[in-house]
C-alpha cells in the first residue's frame, strides 16, 4: 500500500499521509512524492488551494522514520542521511513559499518531521487531540526541518525552551507559540474539507476556526523568559537550579535526559537566527550544518540506539552537561562550504 494518498478532489489537491502503523513517520519516498504533487500543482489553474491530512487514529505524522538512517550511519554510511535531509529540506521551503493556500490538518502527535511538513504552511489548523513538539534533542539530533524557525520567532524565550525541553503543546500552545494559526475540532473537519474542495475558497476555514482553549504556556510565559534567558546552556542550567519551584527542578531534571551537545547547539542556532531577516532558507541552511555532521560528530547515533532501537534509554553522550566545549558547538554550525545546503533538485 502506499504511504501517501494524493489526488484532486474538487477544486483541491489532497495529500493524505496513509502510514497509520508508523504514526505517520515519514520516509524518503514520502517526502519525494509530496514534493512531486507539489510541482505538479504549482501551476495547474484547476487546483485552487491543497489540504495536508493524515489517516491514523493517533498521529498526524510523529516524525522522520530514521530506522533507516542509523542502519546506515552505524555503518559508517553518512550519505544516506544527508541525501535524506538535504531532499526534505528543499520539500519544507517549498511548502512555507507555496504560491497557492495549503491547510494542514495536524491532529494528534505532530513531531519534528511533521511539523516541518505541517507547521509551515499558510494555513495550520490543529484540533482538541494535537500534541506539537520538537523532540530532537532528547535523540542526539537538534530541531530541523525548519523547526529553528519557528523556534526562533515564538514569544520570548520559548524558543529556547520548547528546543531544548521537547515540551509537547496543546492546541492552545501550538497557537501562542506560533506553531499553528486555527482551532477546529475535529469533528467539524470532514465538513471543512468538503467545503474546501468544493469551493476552493479558503473563506471556509475562517468561518469553520472556533475560540482556542487557554495555553499554559502563556500563563507560564514569565517564567520561561526568566529562566531561559541565558546565552549558553551552563548559564540556563545555573539558572534553573538557583530556582527553587517545582518548574524549574521539573524543567532541569528533562534537559539532564538530553543531549548536551544537541542543546547548546540548538540554543546556539535560535540565537544566531533570532532576527528581522530571517527566512525559512536561512533557517534550514543552518539546521543542515549541524544535520550534515551529527552522525559522525554528534550524539544522534547514540541517542537513537537509547531511545528507539536498544531502548535502554541510558545513552552516553559525548560530553557532559556541565562541560560542553564551546569549540565543539562553533564546529558544528561551521560553513560547510561545497556542501552548503542547496534548493536545487539533483
Amino acid at each position: 500500500m502506499s504511504e501517501t494518498h494524493i489526488r484532486t478532489e474538487g477544486r483541491a489537491g489532497r495529500i493524505t499521509l496513509t502510514r497509520p502503523q508508523a504514526l505517520n513517520a515519514l520516509s524518503y519516498d514520502m517526502c519525494m512524492a509530496i514534493e512531486q504533487a507539489l510541482d505538479s500543482w504549482r501551476a495547474d489553474d484547476s487546483v485552487a488551494l491543497i489540504i495536508l491530512d493524515a489517516d491514523s487514529d493517533r498521529a498526524f505524522c510523529a516524525g522522520g522514520d530514521i530506522a533507516e538512517m542509523y542502519r546506515t550511519g552505524i555503518a559508517g554510511d553518512y550519505e544516506f542521511g544527508r541525501k535524506f535531509w538535504r531532499d526534505e529540506y528543499r520539500m519544507n521551503a517549498k511548502l512555507a513559499e507555496y504560491p497557492k493556500p495549503i491547510v494542514s490538518l495536524m491532529h494528534g502527535f505532530t513531531m519534528g518531521g511533521g511539523v516541518g511538513l505541517g507547521g509551515h504552511v499558510s494555513h495550520r489548523v490543529v484540533c482538541e487531540s494535537s500534541q506539537i513538539s520538537m523532540p530532537e534533542c532528547g535523540i542526539g539530533f537538534v530541531p530541523d526541518v525548519g523547526g529553528t524557525y519557528l523556534l526562533a520567532r515564538a514569544p520570548g524565550r520559548l524558543g529556547e525552551y520548547l528546543g531544548l525541553t521537547a515540551a509537547r503543546m496543546g492546541p492552545g500552545d501550538a497557537i501562542h507559540a506560533g506553531f499553528a494559526d486555527a482551532y477546529v475540532p475535529q469533528a467539524d473537519w470532514p465538513g471543512l474539507i468538503q467545503t474546501l474542495t468544493q469551493t476552493g475558497e479558503i473563506a471556509a476555514l475562517k468561518a469553520a476556526a472556533q475560540p482556542a482553549p487557554g495555553s499554559p504556556l502563556a500563563a507560564q510565559q514569565t517564567e520561561i523568559d526568566m529562566l531561559f534567558d541565558g546565552e549558553t546552556l551552563q548559564d540556563i542550567l545555573n539558572a534553573l537550579r538557583a530556582d527553587s519551584g517545582d518548574f524549574a527542578a521539573k524543567t532541569l531534571q528533562t534537559l539532564m535526559r538530553n543531549a548536551p551537545l544537541s542543546m547548546a547547539v540548538t540554543l546556539e542556532m535560535i540565537h544566531r537566527l533570532r532576527s528581522p531577516s530571517l527566512t525559512i532558507r536561512k533557517a534550514l541552511e543552518m539546521e543542515y550544518r549541524a544535520s550534515h555532521r551529527i552522525m559522525e560528530h554528534g550524539d544522534f547515533l547514540e541517542g537513537v540506539r537509547a531511545q528507539i532501537i536498544d531502548k535502554d534509554r541510558t545513552p552516553t553522550w559525548k560530553h557532559a552537561h556541565d562541560s560542553v566545549p564551546a569549540t565543539a558547538v562553533s564546529q558544528m554550525l561551521m560553513p560547510l562550504g561545497a556542501e552548503t545546503l542547496g534548493f536545487e533538485e539533483e
